[in-house]
């Protein structure tokens, strides 16, 4: 199911009485049909925001909200409660009854919807299987991990058979292995289930890991939107530079094993210089290709961090690097590794 925005707006009244919030501001999205889409932002930025008018829990004040070339925004009364039952939300917090157990909180959405006792049990029993759970169907809310009530929490949200699923901060409350297997049973369900999936967080690791496209968000509107790899390797906006820079290292777990390729993420060794900053992606990040511009070139070279990520399309690595040597065939240098396909960007300071 695509999912297309055209110039939404909304703006929030001040509860103090003072400034009014403009926490979206002309935001065109195209979110491609059965992929996992990013959306990412600080907190503030207004990335919650857009997500209630993608999902239909507010109108925009302006704007148009499109889901497989049907519009929706404009639906009130029973289509519109009928639109968002085919929609799936999975939340920060979880939100489960806590006076329920496990299959009785899944149950929940179906018994809203009339749907018999009969197709209810068969339904639970085959979510609790999907989400490996199936063992825990009677076990009180409060007797569950974080981890294990997420995976009920994702169970309720595709009870109804939706076709767009969102994912509001999912992983922000649980630990970085329980985040892997999380966000390792998403992608999963997103290839059963042909969903489409938006993930709202501000996490670059998130998106590192589970995203195929992603769209960034700050003060309220798209800043950058490209495939995980191109952001990676040509980050635009000062945002986005901002998320690369810390992004920890990927962690394995038994459901989510790393790549025999994957390394730690970005490193820094040396807090001075780093005048160029060096972008690779596919085979190069396995090339010794700055050895091979040393033999080439009357040059030297001094690398000042360096690190590796594994994303969904392959792996991605970057370097801060000083050369040394005379400013023409620095310059030649640099046009030789542009050639190769490596994105050299120089630092504001060098550039001046």
């Amino acid at each position: 199911m695509q999912i297309e925005l055209k110039g939404l707006e909304k703006t929030y009244p001040s509860r103090s009485g003072g400034q009014s919030v403009h926490a979206v501001r002309n935001v065109s999205l195209t979110i491609p049909s059965n992929t996992i889409f990013g959306i990412i932002g600080k907190s503030g930025a207004g990335k919650s925001s857009l997500v209630r008018q993608i999902s239909l829990l507010e109108k925009p004040d302006a704007g148009e909200v499109w889901f497989g070339g049907e519009r929706v925004d404009t639906l009130s009364g029973k289509a519109l409660i009928d639109r968002r039952r085919r929609l799936g939300m999975i939340f920060q917090n979880f939100n489960l009854f806590s006076s329920r157990n496990a299959a009785e909180n899944i149950a929940y959405p179906m018994e809203i919807v009339g749907k018999s006792r009969a197709e209810i049990t068969e339904r639970t029993a085959e979510l609790l299987e999907l989400v490996g759970l199936s063992d825990r169907a009677k076990s009180p809310v409060s007797t569950l991990s974080g981890g294990q009530k997420q995976r009920v929490a994702i169970a309720r949200a595709l009870a109804n058979n939706p076709d767009i699923l969102f994912c509001d901060e999912a992983t922000s409350a649980l630990d970085p292995q329980t985040t892997q297997s999380i966000l390792a049973l998403i992608r999963d369900i997103q290839k059963k289930m042909n969903l489409t999936v938006v993930m709202i967080t501000h996490q670059m690791e998130v998106v590192r890991d589970a995203c195929s496209n992603v769209a960034v968000i700050a003060d309220g509107s798209v800043v950058e939107t490209g495939s995980v790899e191109d952001i990676f390797l040509h980050p635009v906006h000062a945002a986005t530079r901002e998320f690369l820079s810390h992004l920890p290292r990927a962690v394995e777990t038994e459901q989510a094993p790393l790549a025999p390729q994957a390394s730690p993420a970005f490193v820094r060794w040396s807090e001075s210089g780093g005048n160029y900053t060096l972008r690779f992606n596919g085979g190069l990040t396995d090339e010794p290709v700055l050895s091979r511009l040393s033999q080439r070139f009357d040059i030297t070279f001094n690398i000042r961090a360096a690190g590796i990520q594994p994303i969904q399309q392959g792996k991605v690595g970057s370097m801060l690097v000083d050369f040394d040597g005379d400013p023409k065939t620095v310059s030649e240098a640099i046009a030789y590794l542009r050639e190769q396909g490596i994105v050299v960007e120089q630092s504001e300071l060098e550039a001046k």
